[in-house]
């Protein structure tokens, strides 16, 4: 992983008070504190609404907002330009920041430019499917406030490719653009790899990289091809179909493979070796949990779907851990689930993530937390001693592993 840092302008103080004293005892200095973002006031408004309803009016006021002249430049220079420069070279891809929106926000490829102007280093739009399917019964997303999570059985709610193609092509892409593609829900199991490959063949040349997603936990049947020999035939078709492609436009596409949370290590490590024997490019780890870890009394967290937010924080940084003591940075991995701070994405990275990715905490924050996020991190590395990111990630994973055979003696 080649990482440089550019600070294009000095850290917040609460920044570096709170993220930066107290990791390092630096910067101890009273600061001033900073004004209340205008989410604060529009967050408890949103949460009075039906989850799904709110997101949908939110976007909608968006759109209308975005037609007014100057409102793109504005967003862009309240938000976007904020966030530091902390570019990634993986992947064959130049990412201005490692932290990414995730796949589920933008299913239909219809908000990526305003998405875009909060200063993510990309967009990963979808879950897409060939044809269009309305997903399951509302209701189907629920917030958990006290936890800081949702929970939703969405169901791959799509347009379908062709509206999803027609959208990526109406307008220049803003950012690098990741297309998250899965099957449609009555596509036998069986011919599921016939719903990848028309997929992977239509969206090939509109994307940075094509996430697989196998690990849904809405779509029943779907996981079952995180098993070996379904997944091994999944991905060596996959990577001969974009071979094929690749010779076709000139043009080579890496492909991601998205997985669960909830898997043995027997499970991660089956999947590392496919991964690996396949030639897979990359991985991102994880999707959202069916697990349920300390929510117990809650009675929303009886509803069923995948769980994403805080609580699943420490199962998705425990894939990732897993997962990279089998690949050895030999492939790429994408670490989401639970990150909420630049404390939390630390632990992503040093666990073993390359890159990042948010989505719950873009909804309880607000668009502020990519700043925050991006901000924190080159903190650390400014104050770490180490030149780059990567450097920085390297010194704390090697002392990291120092302190656990210091601790074996």
């Amino acid at each position: 992983m080649d990482v440089r840092i550019t600070l294009t302008d000095p850290p917040s103080a609460k920044q570096r008070r709170a993220r930066l004293a107290a990791a390092g005892g630096y910067n101890r200095s009273p600061m001033r504190r900073p004004h209340p973002d205008f989410y604060d006031f529009v967050r408890p408004l949103l949460f009075r609404l039906d989850a799904e309803r709110s997101h949908r009016l939110l976007f909608a006021l968006l759109r209308l907002g975005f037609r007014l002249p100057g409102a793109a430049t504005w967003v862009d220079r309240r938000f976007g330009r904020r966030v530091p420069q902390l570019p990634v070279d993986i992947l064959g891809l130049h990412f201005p920041n490692p932290v990414g929106l995730a796949a589920g926000l933008d299913k239909d490829a219809r908000h990526m430019h305003m998405l875009a102007a909060l200063g993510f280093g990309w967009l990963e739009l979808g879950t897409v499917t060939p044809r269009p399917q309305a997903g399951n019964e509302k209701p189907r997303l629920f917030r958990l406030v006290k936890q800081r999570a949702l929970i939703n059985r969405m169901g791959f709610n799509s347009a379908g490719m062709a509206a999803f193609v027609a959208n990526l092509s109406a307008r220049p892409k803003p950012c690098l653009l990741g297309i998250n593609i899965g099957k449609n829900r009555d596509t036998p199991i069986e011919r599921a790899l016939d719903d990848y490959l028309y997929a992977l063949r239509a969206v090939y040349i509109h994307a940075a990289y094509v996430a697989v997603n196998v690990s849904s936990p809405n779509t029943p049947g779907l996981r079952a091809l995180q098993e070996q020999e379904r997944l091994e035939e999944l991905l060596q078709a996959l990577k001969t179909e974009q071979a094929a492609l690749a010779r076709a436009h000139g043009l080579y596409v890496p492909l991601a493979l998205k997985i669960a949370p909830d898997l043995s290590d027997e499970q991660i490590g089956f999947i590392a070796q496919s991964v690996l024997a396949c030639g897979f490019d990359a991985v991102i780890a994880t999707n959202t949990t069916l697990a349920r870890p300390g929510m117990e009394a809650d009675l929303l967290a009886h509803e069923t779907g995948g769980l994403s937010g805080r609580p699943l924080k420490p199962l998705a940084t425990r894939v990732i851990a897993r997962l990279y003591r089998y690949l050895q940075g030999r492939v790429p991995i994408i670490g989401v689930g639970g990150i909420e701070d630049a404390e939390d994405a630390w632990d992503k990275l040093v666990a073993g993530a390359d890159l990042l990715q948010i989505y719950t905490a873009l909804i309880y924050q607000g668009p502020r937390v990519v700043e925050r996020i991006v901000r924190g991190l080159a903190d650390r590395v400014a104050h770490s001693g180490q030149p780059t990111l990567a450097a920085a990630v390297a010194a704390a994973r090697a002392a990291r592993i120092q302190t656990v055979r210091h601790g074996a003696r």
